[in-house]
């Protein structure tokens, strides 16, 4: 057996290889990206980035009922995208196993939210189960398969990002091949219209409640029973902080944390004094287990917001604050877009313009960030072309003619086609821009529909933004080159100001997949101290002794601070 340290979402992505699966559908979503990325290397299977987390969770179950093992991963805020499949899945039940894991944000690292997805397992029905490190996060998987397919459902696979993003030790198998289970046509069961769905509900209650009976004797729950007066309910990461803080206590870690282990539960409560639920978020566990007539303490003790931490549980209980020494204070370090980033330039004109900006999810939400602070709402992916519609309608054409709904291309092809259809449908006037920097750029570099790669790298075929513009009623699409901003500040102006719905497409590659010219400027004695070169942003400039200079260790040389130097004081550097 072969020993490797992992990445727990490498460690997911294994534990679907060992476990035979062959179809993985997702779309790209912090914490859970590195899952579908680790699984391209396996030849075995068949990965893909979905256009969204609907379509991913869709192909997965169309996989399953195909007879193959199948996976569709997403972050929290995806599975809301994902809902509609995902809860009409769980009366219809599987052929193949089916899993689908998502990936909570606790603390907002990197979300608009702390949503706590095990409510969407409790309300669609399905069994949820929550790893607290690398192994667990394989051998859980594995488990997830054999649950799925034991029981006929689908199985919620509930990581966070420390147990995404942590690393463990991790024994590994071989894979173990499964054939694909025959088709067998069966309208009543996949067939989710309402005389059918009235009994695959009946059906799922039912297995929901055999899980239930049966999952005190899964081995994914563990309990520890030391010292009696302190017993603690929990799961996930939570576990690994409760054992730093508390390795004295007695603990029931559960594996299977929807439906909750009933017998378990109540069996660890009769053997300590007082039960204490930890938890991050809300409490799920919590107000199930009173329900169940045990006395618990949880949320009276802790907060709902955040993460936890070791410091934080020891601290509760005990009462002892952790000692920290000194640290020099540390520079600030807001995010900002970086060097060469082919949206600095469209934000900076949208500034200039006075544009009221509908955002949307993605790097170029850093656009809201001063000094250009060019944007001014932002909800969840796609909801910029719907959000600017809403806006238009709410106030009167006239009052939002200069107002600009912006996503970039992978957001595009997730949620922002309808709205553009929409806008056409519903005879909106507005102008919506997409950012199309041909790739995925906020999650770290994936492959879209518009970027001629697939998931595993190789040649596929490449949308084209305005054709699809056209082909939703658009007349009026205009591509240009953020980084020509006479040009961008003669399109946005010309298109704000029609009586017609427009597209305008900002088209240059993200500035860390395309070799940059990596030749700093120079700022002359030509400089006026005018300032207008800081008005972009770019970490490549900053103030030193009261003027703008030029950090060499950050410039690119992509040359939109001599665009915007109204004195020529900014040169090319020279080699």
């Amino acid at each position: 057996m072969e020993k490797r340290i992992m990445l727990g979402n490498e460690a997911f992505a294994r534990g679907a290889y060992e476990a035979g699966v062959k179809v993985i559908s997702s779309y790209p979503g912090t914490p859970s990206t590195e899952v579908t990325e680790a699984a391209t290397q396996y030849d075995e299977i068949h990965v893909e980035w979905a256009p969204n987390e609907k379509v991913g969770t869709e192909v997965a179950v169309g996989a399953s009922i195909g007879g193959a093992r199948a996976l569709s991963c997403m972050k929290h805020v995806g599975l809301n995208v994902a809902a509609d499949p995902f809860f009409t899945a769980a009366y219809t039940g599987v052929t193949g196993g089916l899993v689908v894991l998502v990936a909570d944000d606790n603390g907002c690292h990197s979300s608009q939210n702390e949503q706590d997805s095990r409510y969407h397992g409790r309300g669609a029905g399905v069994p949820v189960l929550e790893p607290a490190n690398a192994q667990e996060c394989k051998d859980y998987m594995k488990f997830a398969y054999e649950l799925s397919e034991k029981y006929d459902t689908v199985v919620l696979m509930r990581s966070n990002t420390r147990v995404s993003h942590s690393r463990g030790i991790v024994t590994l198998v071989d894979r173990e091949e499964r054939e694909v289970i025959p088709y067998v046509k069966n309208i009543q069961k996949y067939v989710a219209m309402p005389a059918m769905a009235k009994k695959l509900h009946v059906a799922q209650e039912k297995r929901l409640n055999q899980i239930q009976e049966d999952s005190a004797d899964f081995a994914i729950n563990k309990m520890e029973i030391n010292d009696k007066k302190i017993g603690i309910i929990t799961s996930g990461i939570c576990y690994q902080y409760v054992k730093e803080a508390l390795p004295d206590a007695s603990v029931l870690k559960m594996g299977i944390i929807n439906p909750l282990p009933k017998k378990l539960i109540e069996d660890f409560a009769a053997q300590v004094e007082q039960v204490y639920v930890i938890e991050e978020g809300n409490p799920f566990f919590e107000e199930q287990i009173r329900a169940m007539g045990i006395d618990a303490k949880g949320k009276d003790m802790f907060t709902i917001q955040g993460e936890y931490s070791a410091n934080m549980i020891r601290e509760a209980f005990t009462g002892e604050k952790p000692e920290h020494a000194a640290a020099p204070e540390a520079v600030g370090r807001p995010p900002l877009m970086c060097a060469g980033c082919p949206h600095r330039g469209l934000f900076y004109i949208l500034n200039k313009l006075k544009t009221t900006v509908i955002g949307d999810i993605g790097c170029y939400t850093l656009g809201s960030l001063p000094p250009t602070s060019a944007m001014d709402a932002c909800l969840c992916m796609g909801a910029s072309i719907t959000m600017a519609h809403g806006f238009e309608k709410a106030r009167g054409t006239d009052a939002v003619r200069n107002t600009v709904a912006v996503l970039g291309d992978s957001t595009f092809f997730h949620s922002g086609i309808t709205g553009l259809v929409n806008m056409h449908y519903n005879q909106s006037t507005g102008t919506v821009i997409v950012l199309d920097n041909r790739i995925t750029g906020m999650t770290g570099h994936q492959q879209n529909p518009a970027s001629g790669r697939n998931a595993k790298g190789e040649e596929a075929p490449a949308l084209d933004i305005a054709t699809m513009a056209r082909a939703c009623g658009v007349k009026h699409v205009v591509e240009v080159d953020p980084f020509d901003l006479p040009e961008v500040e003669r399109i946005v102006k010309e298109e704000t100001a029609r009586e017609e719905l427009s597209v305008i497409i900002t088209k240059r590659p993200c500035a860390l997949i395309v070799k940059q010219p990596m030749i700093p400027h120079t700022i002359t004695d030509k400089c006026r101290n005018c300032k207008m070169c800081m008005k972009l942003g770019c970490p490549g400039i900053e103030m030193a002794d009261g003027r703008p200079v030029i950090v060499k260790s950050s410039c690119v040389g992509c040359g939109l601070c001599k665009t915007v130097c109204p004195f020529d004081a900014n040169e090319e550097g020279v080699k």
